[in-house]
């Protein structure tokens, strides 16, 4: 651990510090060049910019970028240390933005007093850029601070560590529960977590098809349930009529499980009490909420994921995200809607169910085989399938949804 340490600080410091840079799009080698970059020649797309603000898609970067933004209120695993300490997670964003979808990422990390005043300075830049990514901000003023951004926005707003994780987690549940002969609508579910990411984790599911009476969701003091009085109005949405109060209540008889709290929280003598043939997300980063070696040896019928990639079935939200962003980009959409969002969750459970090109194999050379089953219930990071099958996907709901401003595809969009 302490060569992985040095090993990431050396990645992040050398050759250059971080891990972007802006390049050029246009050359600058002669004074026609400046004249044309610069002044007079700048002066031609203000004028058109100015008459009608659509043509900054043309005149300018404007349409394939995105803005990574934080306050570092909820920074990885590692909590609230503040809006600096964040950069090199939004940085980071920025190199899976550009790496996976070609799409040109700025990170901006904010300073603030009051949510009031986040939402206030992110809708006054929000115009510069084609989308807005949401990141590492703790709930539940994440909840307040999104809902504001979308309805004052002409941008898409995406509070990735809501709905990206909520979007790859319904995928591999999916996909999971149907390798286990379950159906969705029959499941019962515990959240251990009631955080932004398992909220939205679990309306993501029930969206696909899960009934709220069959979700069973714990924070820090127990069960959330109807009697509890001190439950925000978003843990409100999952409260449970029910005399359950504790994890060993819920989880006897349970079909599926998702952790987004904390290491070693679910323990072997809880596992053996869930339903034959169980599914178990246990998310917690870098440390499940459950090993899959102690799992498994418990429960040999089991389906494990984790949020690591050193065991199978990886929950990572750079299965959906630049993906997503590829695809409203490029047809305008005017927000990231309910359709656009089970679109992606529908086109990522499938291609797992696609045969694995030799490429795929090819970067992940400690495994032998991927084929849909109970290792592999989700397609790996590194496919490169993602980005035509998901932004496809996208692109077409916000088109039938009725959000985007580019309503036709452009023949052969997406395809090889």
């Amino acid at each position: 651990m302490a060569d992985l340490r040095q090993q990431a600080l050396d990645y992040h410091e050398f050759p250059v510090p971080g891990k972007t840079a802006v390049c050029l799009t246009k050359p600058a080698e002669s004074s026609m060049d400046l004249a044309l970059a610069y002044s007079p020649g700048v002066a031609e797309p203000v004028r058109e910019i100015s008459a009608d603000p659509e043509n900054a898609y043309r005149f300018t970067g404007k349409g394939n970028t995105v803005a990574v933004i934080s306050n570092g209120t909820a920074i990885l695993g590692l909590g609230n240390l503040g809006p600096l300490a964040s950069k090199p997670v939004m940085e980071g964003k920025a190199l899976l933005f550009k790496h996976f979808a070609n799409i040109d990422a700025t990170d901006i990390e904010v300073k603030h007093r009051t949510s009031e005043e986040f939402i206030n300075t992110v809708e006054a830049i929000a115009d510069t850029f084609g989308g807005i990514n949401l990141e590492d901000i703790k709930a539940p003023e994440c909840f307040e601070i999104e809902k504001a951004l979308i309805e004052r926005c002409n941008v898409p707003v995406f509070h990735d560590d809501q709905h990206g994780t909520a979007i790859v987690t319904a995928a591999g549940m999916i996909n999971a529960l149907e390798i286990q002969g379950k159906a969705i609508e029959d499941a019962v579910f515990v959240c251990l977590g009631a955080g932004a990411a398992a909220i939205a984790c679990m309306t993501m599911i029930v969206k696909c098809g899960a009934q709220r009476e069959n979700i069973y969701m714990l924070d820090r003091k127990g069960v959330i349930h109807t009697r509890r009085e001190d439950i925000n109005e978003y843990k409100a949405l999952f409260a449970n009529n029910t005399d359950k109060r504790t994890l060993q209540d819920v989880i006897k008889g349970a079909d599926a499980f998702l952790g987004l709290s904390g290491p070693d929280l679910l323990t072997a003598e809880d596992i053996a009490l869930m339903a034959d043939k169980p599914v178990i997300f246990a998310c917690s980063n870098p440390d499940p909420e459950i090993k899959p070696e102690i799992a498994h040896a418990v429960r040999q019928d089991l389906i494990m994921g984790t949020g690591r990639s050193d065991y199978p079935n990886q929950v990572n939200n750079v299965l959906c995200f630049p993906f997503i962003f590829r695809g409203a980009l490029d047809v305008r959409a005017s927000q990231i809607n309910d359709e656009m969002k089970v679109a992606a969750v529908h086109a990522i459970a499938h291609l797992a169910k696609e045969t694995v090109p030799a490429s795929v194999l090819a970067a992940y050379p400690d495994v032998s085989e991927l084929k849909f089953g109970a290792k592999y219930v989700i397609p790996k990071p590194m496919d490169p399938r993602l980005l035509p099958n998901v932004a496809k996907a996208v692109a077409l709901a916000a088109i039938k949804s009725g959000v985007a401003k580019i309503t036709t595809l452009p023949v052969g969009y997406m395809e090889s």
